[in-house]
């Protein structure tokens, strides 16, 4: 009964989750309203000011602090989706009036005053390169932009508050023309496919009839008392021949391609280089070796002299913390296959960038679903090791891993809080999240545990002896210039899109290259796990049967380099304390959450290996 229940809950908040507002095409009407939507405000980088530095969070539309135009009757608060809501987007109506077919010049929206306390606020965002996110039929408003490298143009999405001139002076901007293309259907029937905005600062000389001529003053600061600034907009209505269908085509641009193409077919030469050089010569030792083992008089005094065969009485001895080591496998087999899954969804265009807040929803459902296998697998492994404790291990899995990561979050989102930021997730929703959590992905794990005591523990090619050998000094550069070399290529496979992903997740940019993430994604596992199996065989021809934890540091040892990309190598520079610790705190569970994800990879695969090479040969 419990199942059933969690099995429908979970199709249930699975269902909830997916509702993607703005999906479904809309067909208008001339005269029809048609609605503008506001987004937070969020920063951006700039690339030509290498002294600029970078805010790490957002702000609502709708802060005090900005003073904007709220619409008559209030500000109200549209629907989200959870993965919206936890990666800040907070969307509500505007003021802005928009009829289908109309076109209007010089409307006004209102005349705002600007303290004096805040215009240093405000200019301080300007200046910070932060842009406004508004939203127009699901399509964001967009700049036209036009890329150097390529000489393509694509639509930017969003566009900044202001521009600072020479003189480090701050200029809001107040005077908005959005051009809004539309498509004429069949049927008569109009859609929205495309919108751009020029954005003007204008310093009106009447509030009540301002002309929006371009050749007025540009609207700064007061530095002795209040600043009025009058919002302006207008709207034209553009005939456009691009279907819905392929609305957001234009959107989708691809920064630096050649880039991204050199690296993956440059590691994917490397890796089936890797591989073929490495199956050929790992194959033809282990069958000389086992060959030899197998020839070998057990009672010969050359026994002495062979490798990883005297150790066949050890390389089963349950390791140091096998709990720890099984709960952390269990994670990390439950983030590998939610990242799978995800971009293979991804990949298929089930998540796209139309769908908002839809990867990060999907993700998060995907991982409490697949804590089903992660406890399986993290209960089967403890088994291996001889452990006894099962209900601790069956109580752990689901909730140590996750409850690190939530800790970091909820200490992370202090620093959202204290800095009035959109994107301090509110209190109901993290309770929300823990409800899903017990609701769906706890018992889902129990029942992962429970089917990992039934099964038949895995039958082990060698007895175990009851005094364990000693393991001969370890020469340092045997093991440890495979290993780093090794963790270089495996991160050189992800580096380049890991620039991009940094780029999507804190300046806004849209992310849609899943094609290239998931082949990079491949060759990175791929690449881990060969690298891996070759030092655990060097380590068993050393004779140390210590493979267990080894193997998982080998493959995680790669969180090292992506935590190391984050703070070194980055070419930004951060502002405040506040986007330091952000920065720092999530670029931290990234590079841990791979760290589980390879170091599981790599452990699973060594087992394999230790398994398969030790039923080939003859032991007592």
């Amino acid at each position: 009964m419990l199942v059933t229940t969690s099995i429908l809950l979970a199709f249930v908040l699975c269902t909830q989750a997916f509702y993607l507002p703005g999906v479904a095409p809309t067909s208008y009407q001339q005269g029809d309203e048609v609605s503008l939507f506001v987004n937070h405000i969020t920063p951006t980088l700039r690339y030509e000011d290498k002294d600029a530095k970078a805010s790490m969070y957002s702000y609502g539309f709708y802060n005090p602090k900005f003073h904007f135009c709220e619409p008559e009757g209030g500000k109200k608060k549209q629907s989200e989706p959870l993965g919206s809501i936890i990666f800040g987007d907070r969307i509500y109506n505007s003021g802005f009036q928009l009829k289908m077919m109309e076109n209007t010049t010089c409307n006004v929206l209102c005349t705002s005053t600007v303290p004096k306390k805040d215009a240093a606020f405000f200019s301080k965002t300007i200046r910070g390169g932060f842009q406004y996110n508004w939203l127009i039929d699901g399509l964001p408003v967009a700049r036209q932009m036009v890329d150097s490298k390529t000489q393509t143009s694509f639509y930017s999405s969003g566009f900044n508050l202001g521009y600072d001139d020479d003189d480090n002076v701050a200029h809001p901007y107040n005077n908005f023309k959005l051009f809004v293309e539309y498509h004429l259907r069949s049927d008569g029937n109009y859609r929205v496919v495309g919108v751009t905005v020029v954005p003007e600062s204008i310093a009106y000389e009447s509030e009540t009839e301002p002309d929006c001529s371009t050749s007025k003053d540009a609207v700064s600061f007061r530095d002795d008392g209040d600043t009025k600034i009058t919002y302006t907009y207008s709207v034209f209505w553009i005939p456009s021949d691009t279907v819905w269908a392929t609305r957001w085509d234009k959107y989708l641009h691809v920064y630096d391609p050649k880039i991204q193409w050199f690296a993956l077919v440059n590691f994917s030469i490397i890796v089936i280089a890797l591989s073929v050089v490495l199956s050929h010569v790992m194959l033809k030792t282990l069958r000389t070796d086992i060959s030899t083992y197998n020839e070998l008089n057990l009672d010969d005094d050359s026994l002495d002299e062979v490798g990883w065969k005297l150790i066949s009485g050890d390389i089963f001895r349950p390791p140091k913390n096998p709990m720890l080591l099984s709960v952390l496998l269990g994670s990390g087999m439950q983030i590998l296959l939610m990242t799978l899954t995800t971009c293979g969804f991804a990949l298929i265009g089930l998540l796209s960038p139309s769908n908002r807040g839809s990867l990060s929803t999907a993700m998060f459902v995907l991982y409490a679903v697949f804590g089903f296998a992660g406890s399986f697998i993290s209960g089967f492994v403890y088994k291996f090791f001889k452990g006894e404790d099962w209900r601790t291990n069956m109580i752990l899995t689901p909730l140590m891993v996750p409850a690190i990561i939530f800790t970091v979050f909820i200490f992370l989102n202090f620093f959202l809080v204290f800095a009035k930021s959109s994107g301090a997730v509110p209190f109901g929703t993290m309770l929300a999240i823990i409800a899903i959590w017990f609701i769906v992905s706890v018992p889902l794990s129990c029942v992962g545990s429970l089917l990992a005591v039934r099964r038949p523990a895995i039958e082990l090619p060698c007895k175990v002896n009851q005094i364990a050998r000693q393991i001969p000094p370890a020469v340092v550069h045997e093991n440890s210039i495979p290993r780093l070399g090794g963790r270089n290529i495996s991160f050189g496979a992800i580096a380049i899109e890991m620039y991009f992903i940094y780029n999507s997740l804190w300046f806004s940019r849209i992310y849609y290259m899943f094609g290239f993430l998931f082949f990079c994604l491949v060759l990175m596992l791929v690449t881990t796990l060969l690298v891996t199996l070759l030092i655990t065989y060097f380590s068993l021809c050393n004779e140390n049967y210590r493979w267990q934890w080894q193997s998982f540091f080998v493959g995680g040892g790669i969180s090292c380099y992506i935590f190391a990309h984050a703070l070194i190598l980055s070419k930004f520079k951060l502002d405040g304390m506040v986007s330091i610790m952000l920065y720092t705190g999530y670029s931290l569970l990234l590079a841990v959450g791979v760290g589980l994800l390879c170091g599981t990879v790599s452990f699973l695969g060594s087992l394999f290996f230790v398994l398969t090479i030790y039923k080939e040969i003859k032991v007592d």
